[in-house]
């Protein structure tokens, strides 16, 4: 086998050993406590913990995998959620041996890591790190990894499990699908599984995401497709269904007679750095309003589900995404926006047409804001504002469930005036939590109402830190449990809702400029005042 320097790693140490079998044990207690009898299923208090299997990462090279998925991969080990004989293997276009790419994915782990770093725990995980070289179009290379992948089930007990990771350009899919069917690593033997992990964008529009999934759904049924969605797996977005649906003191007034309006927002600080050659032509609403603020949306918006399974999750967001109306005027009803140079955090910065590798004459939208409705009884005549863009005041992604004014006050007009609207907010970062804003009387003689804000915060209240999104996922990919993964039906239809916006505004104009450290065109501003209605201050 080519440079297969797998013999040179160091001997794992007693400490590992230990750390090993803690881990096996703990993987046989849950195997066992899953076929018990008299188990619950819906016992949560035994970790879910991934059997035997192999995660072959492709674009090992790229940022994502140094800064989320090989730390991710860390913190399951160290949590004791992966097998001992979990196996890592990267594919990239470098002349690396095994030692080589340990010692990348040791130094992601040291810069990035969310839990402490624990020597036994890594030299467990360095044992199965593997390597393989090679370009995506390269016979010869995948050749290798398939003979690769035998060797590991034979020597680590793998059983033939396989999780091919896509983290690489678009493009690039239809190439890397085409070598694992031409390989035979897309079927599985019986009693294996193999799966494939889909990065975002999901194509550019509707007809390329079809075309996308064709290319997918011809080698790997639906069920082993997993297209990562990564703000699915942040906790304070799961807990939006346990907000709504384990409490009665909100869903009697989650509907259109209580709530006046929604405000999803995610506002970055930053500019496109070095994503130039991926981020012109996409743009803020292709880029997250398509797939993120759209999840949001349908989180938000829809009906209580028989059950948190896959499919019952998936045709409750369905409904809500086949009943998203636009609006009649795409002009007063949706904005757009690019920044210009200005001052960001004290330092001066320059415009999205000065950044390296964008044409001058570029029109992609750095900021985006639309205004959509929900048709059905539960949301009749609620808007919904959704907005997104670069180089923004401050970094920060909420959902904003304001409230009617009640219908009459007994107070004198002085006694309110700076009594706002009741909302409902849900934080998903930076600061992950729930804000509840509501009026309440200032201590004192008279009757004066002002607005305050009851908070729980995820790091006050529970002991732990939130795991990191891509930990949830990747487990969730290894197990095969598939609820927190869009269906190709969602993606398609979020196309649906974006493509007429995007058709339009190619024919209109450029997008407004607005300067950097702001929040946003005047347009988006102006949008929201023809309701009558302003933006939430951040």
């Amino acid at each position: 086998m080519a440079r297969n320097n797998a013999g040179k790693q160091p001997a794992i140490s007693e400490e590992a050993h230990v750390a090993a079998a803690a881990v096996a044990a703990t993987a046989t207690t849950a195997e066992a406590y899953d076929q018990n009898p008299l188990r619950d299923p819906r016992d949560k208090r035994l970790p879910r913990v991934a059997g035997p299997c192999v995660l072959v990462l492709f674009g090992v090279t790229g940022d994502l995998a140094k800064r989320k998925l090989l730390p991710a991969i860390y913190d399951l080990g160290n949590r004791g959620l992966l097998p001992p004989g979990f196996s890592l293997v990267g594919f990239a276009r470098r002349d690396w041996a095994h030692e080589d790419f340990a010692q990348v994915t040791y130094e992601a782990v040291k810069e990035h890591a969310r839990t402490p770093f624990r020597e036994e725990v890594w030299k467990q995980i360095c044992e199965g790190i593997h390597f393989c070289p090679g370009e995506f179009h390269d016979d010869g290379a995948f050749d290798v990894l398939a003979m690769m992948l035998k060797e590991i089930d034979e020597t680590r007990g793998t059983g033939g499990n396989y999780a091919f990771y896509l983290s690489v350009p678009p493009k690039f899919f239809p190439t890397v699908i085409e070598q694992l069917k031409r390989t035979n690593l897309a079927k599985a033997p019986e009693g294996a599984w193999r799966r494939v992990v889909i990065e975002k964008p999901f194509g550019h529009d509707l007809k390329s995401a079809q075309e996308l999934n064709a290319i997918t759904s011809a080698v790997f049924p639906e069920s082993s497709v997993f297209r990562i969605d990564h703000y699915l797996g942040k906790e304070t977005v799961q807990n939006i269904l346990a907000l709504r649906f384990a409490n009665t003191l909100y869903e009697p007034i989650w509907n259109r007679g209580y709530v006046d309006h929604v405000q999803i927002t995610m506002a970055e600080d930053i500019g496109i750095g070095s994503r130039a050659g991926y981020y012109d032509g996409i743009g803020a609403a292709r880029d997250v309003i398509q797939n993120h603020l759209l999840q949001l949306l349908a989180l938000v918006a829809m009906e209580d589900p028989t059950s948190f399974d896959a499919d019952s999750l998936r045709r409750e967001k369905e409904k809500v995404l086949k009943a998203v109306r636009l609006p009649e005027d795409l002009g007063t009803g949706t904005a757009r926006g690019q920044y210009t140079g200005g001052w960001q955090g004290g330092e001066r910065v320059i415009g999205y047409l000065e950044e390296d590798g964008i044409p001058p004459e570029s029109k992609t939208d750095t900021y985006a804001a639309i205004k959509l409705e929900v048709a059905n009884r539960r949301w009749a005549g609620v808007p919904f504002y959704l907005r997104a863009g670069k180089r923004l005041s401050r970094r920060v992604t909420e959902v904003a469930v304001v409230f009617e004014r009640a219908p009459h006050l007994p107070f004198s007009k002085d006694d309110t005036e700076i009594l706002g609207q009741n909302a409902l907010v849900i934080r998903v970062q930076p600061d992950e939590g729930i804000t509840v804003r509501f009026g309440s009387k200032v201590p004192g003689t008279a009757m004066e109402v002002r607005d305050v804000s009851m908070d729980f915060a995820y790091g006050e209240s529970f002991m732990e830190s939130s795991p990191e999104a891509y930990e949830r996922l990747l487990l969730d990919v290894l197990i095969g449990d598939p609820p927190l993964f869009p269906h190709q039906r969602e993606v398609e239809l979020s196309w649906q809702i974006l493509d007429p916006i995007e058709e339009y505004w190619a024919k209109h104009g450029r997008p407004d400029g607005y300067p950097a450290g702001s929040w946003g065109p005047s347009s988006a501003d102006a949008m929201l005042a023809r309701d009558g209605r302003v933006w939430r201050r951040l």
